[in-house]
């Protein structure tokens, strides 16, 4: 279960000073893992932003050195990642690479290890292995849940009902349950409210779900408990694609808030009144920023996302540390993995200009995010994003969603898988 602020912190503490006698990696055995000669930017996180920040720094200025701190040495990618429980790939790896040529490509130094502290006031961030001493710190650390606010809902939950909400071992237990399930099962699938990572993955999930079902084990139905009270991203087109492909087997409840779940039962209870039962139950709790960003207080006064300069990104609460990704208030922008991409490449370009004394950019941010129907049919939604008054707005008459009426589907498929590879091998290279 998520864990408030203070109790974090003790636990945070006792794994510090234990870290040693569990046999968790002290690097070179020092408190120090590295000293700082020059110049020196950390970025924590190699995902969807804090690699692109990584690389851009590098990029725009060799005599700045930096540092990625990564926990996993493979990268696996949340975008495409229903395609697994959709059956439409056999195992994650085309979705995964490692951080080997990112590194050796621009001079960036890894570090695996798992952040435990930021002391903004010391420029330091503190690993089980050792401290990195910093002039600018990147964080892009993802989302964590807000599990305390679901009922019955504890550490061993996720094994029984998977969120698979953070690609990896989760999505894999998830494919296996779909699998297991008898014919004439049915799956549920929550979402939580908004906002949270990727806004139109619950319901392009329940459409790759629904297309196993329909493919696999034709007798069997979804329901999608939605806690918003309409689709948050895409909702015409979602509603006439299910209508299309998927009639009788999703069935989609608005305003459906999951307040409690039970796994014994296998079911889920909406505002404590309905209970709703499932052979497969897929709950995807409410979100927030990381516990790390807590613990370093750098989350604001609404205690879920991290307040930022809309043009550097830089914290509002800590001077030299930038928060990019999910884990931001990023205003109009949304929490996905392009928005990440795009928040990174400006926060680099500033960090660097900071550095130098050079002149500021203006954010000039896009996002564009991909769900697909069936196997060949995708849509899509894209954003132009600027800085209005100290606030990220969207940019009037910019962007836009797919044709109502399907006429660009089956070109947007390839389109989809296009973008995915083009902006992992931009991550990975």
């Amino acid at each position: 279960m998520t864990l408030d602020r203070r109790s974090f912190l003790k636990l945070l503490a006792a794994g510090a000073a234990g870290a040693g006698a569990a046999g968790l990696p002290m690097i070179g055995h020092a408190a120090e893992i590295m000293p700082k000669k020059g110049r020196r930017v950390v970025v924590v996180g190699g995902g969807y932003g804090g690699s692109i920040a990584a690389k851009y720094i590098r990029m725009l200025d060799k005599s700045i050195e930096v540092v990625l701190i990564e926990k996993n040495k493979q990268f696996i990618s949340c975008p495409f990642s229903n395609h697994l429980l959709a059956g439409f790939i056999k195992d994650l790896s085309t979705l995964s690479f490692s951080y080997d040529k990112l590194a050796s490509n621009h001079g960036i130094k890894m570090v695996y290890d798992e952040v435990t502290a930021i002391d903004a006031t010391a420029k330091t961030v503190m690993t089980k292995g050792g401290s990195i001493a910093y002039d600018r710190l990147v964080v892009s650390p993802g989302v964590d849940f807000r599990t305390e606010e679901i009922e019955g809902y504890d550490a061993k939950t996720p094994d029984i009902m998977p969120h698979a909400w953070k690609a990896g071992p989760q999505t894999i237990l998830l494919r296996k349950q779909l699998e297991a399930m008898k014919d004439g099962g049915t799956v549920v699938l929550t979402a939580p409210l908004a906002p949270f990572r990727c806004p139109p993955g619950p319901y392009e999930r329940a459409a790759m779900v629904a297309h196993y079902l329909k493919t696999s084990k034709p007798k069997s139905k979804l329901i999608l408990l939605d806690a918003n009270p309409d689709i948050v991203s895409k909702g015409p087109l979602f509603r006439k694609g299910w209508e299309t492909h998927y009639a009788g087997i999703i069935e989609y409840r608005k305003a459906a808030k999951v307040t409690a779940v039970n796994t014994k039962a296998m079911s889920v209870m909406v505002e404590g009144i309905d209970e709703v039962k499932g052979d497969v139950i897929n709950v995807i709790p409410a979100q927030r920023a990381t516990a790390l960003m807590a613990s370093a207080g750098l989350i604001g006064e609404d205690k879920k996302w991290c307040p930022i300069n809309a043009t550097t990104f830089e914290s509002t609460i800590h001077k030299n540390i930038h928060v990019i990704g999910d884990s931001c208030n990023a205003g109009a922008m949304p929490k996905s993995g392009y928005s990440a991409n795009s928040e990174a490449k400006v926060c680099a370009t500033n960090i660097v200009a900071a550095m130098n004394g050079k002149e500021l950019v203006e954010l000039s941010g896009i996002n564009t995010c991909y769900s697909y129907l069936t196997h060949d049919e995708a849509i899509s939604v894209a954003g132009v994003y600027t800085v209005k008054d100290g606030a990220i707005v969207g940019v009037p008459n910019s962007g836009g969603v797919s044709p109502i009426d399907y006429s660009a589907a089956k070109l947007e498929a390839p389109y989809a898988h296009s973008w995915l590879k083009n902006i992992l091998t931009e991550m990975s290279t």
